[in-house]
């Protein structure tokens, strides 16, 4: 069960990806987004960023794991840095490589850094996709972690400044697979999902995420937006996002109609002032 330490550093092979308006209206109507520019297409929704990095971001990520523990990766945190929005017309380049290798008591985090960039070589979004290797062993911490965004406690002595109710539908991980690129069967297949210990078919969590984005004011002026996913969320679920007014944005958790908390360590930052 040995991790790959030789990939730590090492950037893979660039993948090129064209965006298009009606690719960004699916998306974004995939994830119930209201927001007027990116219903019209004009502007891709932040999370979208992940699309056109989803496999190299997996490949890169599975690349440090042996063979018999590829099937139990959890999506532990995600953390977008947005430097401009994505738009119709974008051909984008996508590169990932791994940073570190972090063993811990019960797994083994695996931190990616994704790199997004323009047809004239600029900088669109970087991501930082954490990986958790359940019942992984490696004595070692190794490069580097993912940039922190812990929830600071002392919030929880004032009531939020912004709490938001949304409900997922019935066909949600069908629309959001389609849309995304991401078709694993724990999203899709009861069956399936309850063979590998689930209550049934989970959302995924980058649709949540989604959801989450919008549940926050201004969504398309966001530059930086991470999270820690807790726990998975359900079609039939409503989702309840409380959010704190801070320097520069918002600190935020997420918990179901059921009393699940699925995202922990929310942040988000905007352009310019705070929203």
């Amino acid at each position: 069960m040995s991790f790959h330490r030789e990939v730590i550093g090492v950037w893979g092979e660039p993948v090129e990806f064209p965006v298009t308006r009606d690719h960004i209206i699916a998306y974004t109507r995939a994830t119930n987004d209201p927001t007027g520019v990116h219903l019209a297409g004009d502007q891709a929704p932040p999370v979208y960023a992940v699309v056109p990095a989803f496999r190299t971001m997996a490949d890169t990520t599975l690349s440090a794991a042996p063979d018999e523990l590829m099937a139990r990766i959890l999506h532990g945190e995600h953390d977008f840095h947005f430097h401009r929005p994505i738009v119709p017309g974008d051909v984008l380049t996508c590169r990932a490589k791994v940073t570190g290798i972090h063993g811990k008591s019960s797994g083994v985090v695996v931190t990616t850094k994704l790199e997004t960039r323009d047809a004239g070589d600029g900088l669109v979004n970087e991501q930082y996709f954490v990986g958790f290797f359940r019942g992984g062993q490696f004595g070692e911490a190794l490069g580097e972690a993912a940039p922190g965004h812990l929830f600071d406690e002392g919030l929880r002595g004032r009531d939020p400044d912004r709490v938001t109710a949304q409900k997922y539908d019935d066909d949600q991980t069908f629309r959001y697979a389609e849309a995304s690129g991401d078709p694993m069967p724990i999203h899709l297949d009861d069956d399936f999902a309850r063979s590998v210990g689930l209550p049934g078919i989970i959302v995924h969590g980058l649709c949540t995420m989604a959801f989450v984005s919008h549940a926050l004011p201004d969504p398309e002026r966001l530059s930086r937006l991470a999270v820690r996913f807790s726990a998975p969320a359900l079609p039939r679920n409503t989702i309840t996002t409380s959010g704190w007014r801070t320097d520069g944005g918002y600190t935020f958790e997420t918990v179901t109609d059921e009393g699940t908390t699925v995202i922990k360590d929310g942040l988000a930052h905007y352009a310019g002032a705070a929203a």
